[in-house]
């Protein structure tokens, strides 16, 4: 087994990522929790990027990282890079974002997740981006996911994100399809290993 170290020191995140990854020849490993990055690029890209190759470098294994949130068309795409730190919790961050949407009728957003794996010297082996538009809606409405999935309403299954089944969401998130991209890069990327 290759080891992959997912640069999260979030064990949910690693179980994510590991289903994902289900059928790889990969062993997932957290990061140190002594090893802290700062997110300090300007895109998701730029940050998923950033961490695996600065985890990567200082372990000298082959490094996993995301970065992801949510872009509101009326807010001119905010929270974005900033959804983490919209609020200290859950609650606040979608209070902070349905207050500054108000009363607007453009309501279009989308969630946006960007994986990026490195080499062991920390080069950038690939990067994708996975998106899955939806709307705002007013208020909360289900009880599942996290973060902003209660006001992530997705029309095609006529359903927010906390409503979802963790298989359907998994498969429609942001998160999901930038996996489906990563998938086929991945299997290049083994035979080089």
């Amino acid at each position: 087994m290759r080891k992959l170290i997912v640069a999260t020191g979030n064990p949910g995140k690693l179980r994510e990522i590991q289903e994902y990854l289900t059928g790889f020849a990969w062993e997932l490993q957290l990061k140190p929790d002594d090893l802290d990055i700062e997110e300090t690029g300007d895109t998701f890209i730029a940050n998923a990027c950033f961490k695996a190759s600065q985890v990567a470098r200082a372990l000298g294994e082959w490094a996993i990282a995301d970065d992801s949130g949510l872009e509101v068309e009326a807010l001119g795409g905010a929270p974005g890079i900033y959804s983490a730190r919209y609020g200290k919790t859950d609650q606040e961050r979608i209070e902070r974002l349905l207050k500054e949407l108000g009363d607007s009728e453009n309501r279009r957003a989308q969630f946006v997740c960007a994986v990026a794996i490195a080499r062991r010297d920390g080069s950038i082996a690939a990067f994708v981006e996975g998106t899955c538009p939806g709307e705002i809606l007013r208020e909360p409405c289900g009880t599942g996911g996290f973060g902003y999935d209660p006001i992530f309403y997705v029309p095609q299954q006529q359903q927010t994100f906390a409503q979802m089944q963790p298989e359907v969401k998994r498969k429609l998130s942001h998160r999901g399809r930038a996996f489906e991209k990563l998938l086929p890069k991945l299997r290049e990327i083994e035979s080089e290993v």
